[in-house]
């Protein structure tokens, strides 16, 4: 029976994150090369000791590399010990991760590729995000289509989804649907929707001459769940990453079709463990978020 390596994205970061991996080997020189290519100490930004202009973790433009750091280290820490995966997929930032779990790039690679996505995300603002659990999904389907401006941006479970787009789309929708709560979030803009599709043109543009290896393990991506070891075709998954939603539910589908029997969550906290805990009968979860979970 088969193990998925799953990568947390923006949500799971919380201060103090860094602390349980400083004793992996490379840790302080990864963390040092990060801060040297963002310009500012994103150690001290992890530890919430940072003070300054981008100063704040959950900015973007700290979020999204602070989270490949640390989950990057502790893939490191995993194949140091001779384990793998049967497959590895992320949550719209962590796909990332799992490109470089995978061997797609390097981690040098993934980092300046973070640097590039999370600023032009930041700067792409306009829009709005709002989390809903407890719906009827006919009922959610059919006031998205009658809705312009408005999409699925995250389909994490049949109970919880995050729609994306105008504030008044968004929250017409929300305020039409028939759910158990509806929480707007504290993001700058509507990410996974068309809003995005300057900044996603812009990131095709800049992944365009990043060489893509085929990867050592099947990734399934945000964009299409299936498993895909052409590094050609997950580049061009992940060009269209921006502007499509994260069908994560489908995700969690797959590996019960593909006899996964444990999935790994590979970063901090358990925000991917706790969905696939709901929606997967049979499949056991695994938190590593530290050091000490690798036995180090």
């Amino acid at each position: 029976m088969g193990i998925a390596w799953v990568f947390p994205g923006q949500g799971s970061q919380k201060l103090g994150m860094a602390e349980p991996l400083l004793d992996l080997p490379g840790a302080r020189e990864r963390f040092a090369a990060a801060s040297e290519l963002l310009g500012r100490d994103l150690l001290a930004i992890c530890a919430g000791s940072a003070e300054g202009e981008l100063s704040d973790l959950n900015d973007t433009r700290n979020t999204q590399p602070a989270l490949f750091v640390i989950e990057s280290l502790l893939v490191d820490g995993l194949k140091a010990q001779g384990r793998s995966a049967q497959v590895v997929a992320g949550h719209s930032l962590g796909e990332l991760v799992a490109l470089y779990a995978a061997g797609v790039f390097d981690a040098q690679t993934g980092l300046q590729l973070m640097k590039t996505r999370s600023e032009l995300m930041a700067a792409a603002g306009g829009g709005a995000m709002t989390a809903v659990m407890g719906f009827d999904r006919d009922q959610l389907e059919e006031l998205v289509t009658a809705t312009a401006g408005v999409v699925i941006a995250n389909d994490n479970s049949s109970a919880q989804v995050v729609l994306s787009g105008s504030p008044e789309a968004v929250a017409a929708v929300s305020g039409a649907l028939t759910c158990k709560r509806a929480i707007p979030l504290a993001v700058s803009g509507a990410f996974h929707s068309p809003f995005m599709q300057g900044a996603a043109d812009a990131f095709a543009e800049a992944i365009e001459a990043v060489p893509f290896a085929d990867a050592a393990i099947p990734v399934l991506s945000n964009t299409d769940p299936t498993p895909e070891s052409s590094g050609a075709a997950l580049k061009q998954r992940l060009r269209s990453q921006m502007t499509t939603g994260v069908r994560w539910r489908e995700t969690m589908d797959r590996f019960s079709a593909d006899g996964i029997a444990t999935a790994v969550e590979i970063g901090p906290g358990n925000v991917l463990s706790g969905l696939i805990k709901r929606s997967c009968e049979g499949i056991t979860t695994a938190q590593i978020g530290g050091a000490a979970d690798l036995g180090l």
